[in-house]
């Protein structure tokens, strides 16, 4: 379950002999642009929020989430994390059988494992850019009761268009997808194409993460979005207290002051858009080295004669940590993912690649 995810930092730097903050951690996919100085005022002004209990269903950050997308309070519920959501899901919606859109995040298929829900996957080739057919993918959902989709995709980086999930969506009404956006803010057209709006759709169920756009894993908060039949049925496993206090005040505020958040996902956006190009510029000319179109604020590469293991360890010399993506299902030795960082880190990544490949 847990093991085999990015930023295990400890790991190499204890490999090394160095401190553990000598690791530039390339693994993780966080906003290269680290949280909003808002959100840090916000946390050193509210630390003595931990000596009071939080709201028991986070309320207060569920309606800011509710009131910025203008949905129903009601169809949101707010938790410890999208994970959280995604190993109750299963449980709360009895299934029997899933269906994981691949390659792709390991927990969905191993949320559906600790359950007891029987879970077939549909691969998407590297010769086809990663893209899902339609026709096959729904052939296989028609099988199911419970669909993943994650889109972006991780690793890929890969961006479906709206209308491939809306027509799922309609050919399958009897079929709940889970669509996991906890990427979209970082794509250039997240807005337009998020489906968190989307609630003609009974049969639908959105996850959307604080964790990855605001740079702060660490307080683990999310959201699940959706037809409200299937809101109720998840929320019937809620725990109280499942958003601890300090993230509880940084969301709130957060969403209190909606007029900077669409100016942060565009700086991002920008950022990114920039520094990813100039990253793939700098390694274009080496052809052991293949990425593949990415949406996001990470990149996935194919490896023509090296391994994973291989490209990783002598990386990981440089004091660098990115990926290994081979314990993701479709995916094998040949495939790593870094996320991108400030300019001379990428840089540095860049050389260090430069260095490992440079005998191809």
């Amino acid at each position: 379950m847990i093991f085999g995810h990015g930023g295990n930092k400890t790991t190499l730097s204890q490999a090394l002999g160095c401190p553990v903050d000598d690791i530039i951690d390339m693994s993780a996919n966080l906003n290269p642009l680290g949280p909003p100085e808002q959100i840090k005022t916000v946390m050193m002004e509210n630390l003595s929020a931990i000596h009071c209990l939080p709201e028991p269903d986070a309320r207060s950050m569920t309606q800011g989430f509710a009131r910025f997308h203008d949905i129903d309070p009601d169809t949101v519920i707010a938790g410890n994390g999208t994970t959280w959501f995604i190993y109750t899901i299963p449980r709360a919606l009895n299934a029997k059988k899933a269906l994981v859109l691949g390659p792709t995040y390991s927990d969905y298929a191993d949320a559906c494992r600790m359950h007891g829900t029987a879970t077939a996957h549909w691969i998407a080739d590297a010769e086809d850019k990663f893209l899902p057919d339609l026709e096959a993918v729904s052939q296989m959902a028609a099988q199911a009761d419970l669909v993943f989709i994650c889109n972006p995709n991780n690793p890929t980086g890969v961006l479906v268009e709206q209308a491939f999930i809306t027509e799922l969506l309609q050919r399958h009404p009897r079929v709940c997808f889970v669509v996991d956006e906890s990427y979209l803010p970082f794509a250039a057209d997240g807005d337009e194409i998020s489906l968190i709006r989307a609630g003609k759709f009974p049969n639908l169920l959105v996850l959307s993460s604080m964790s990855k756009i605001f740079t702060i894993p660490g307080l683990r908060t999310g959201f699940l979005s959706g037809a409200k039949p299937l809101i109720d049925r998840v929320m019937a496993y809620y725990q109280p207290w499942s958003v601890n206090a300090l993230a509880q005040v940084v969301i709130k505020n957060i969403f209190d002051h909606p007029e900077l958040i669409a100016p942060f996902y565009e700086k991002t956006r920008s950022y990114i858009t920039r520094e990813k190009q100039i990253f793939i510029d700098e390694v274009a000319d080496l052809p052991a080295l293949v990425t593949v179109l990415s949406h996001t604020c990470f990149i996935l590469a194919e490896l023509l004669h090296h391994t994973a293991f291989q490209v990783c360890r002598q990386v990981g010399f440089d004091r660098i940590l990115i990926r290994d993506c081979s314990n993701f299902k479709g995916l094998d030795h040949r495939f790593v993912r870094f996320s991108l960082k400030d300019r001379e880190t990428n840089l540095k990544l860049a050389a260090s690649l430069r260095k490992v490949l440079a005998h191809d």
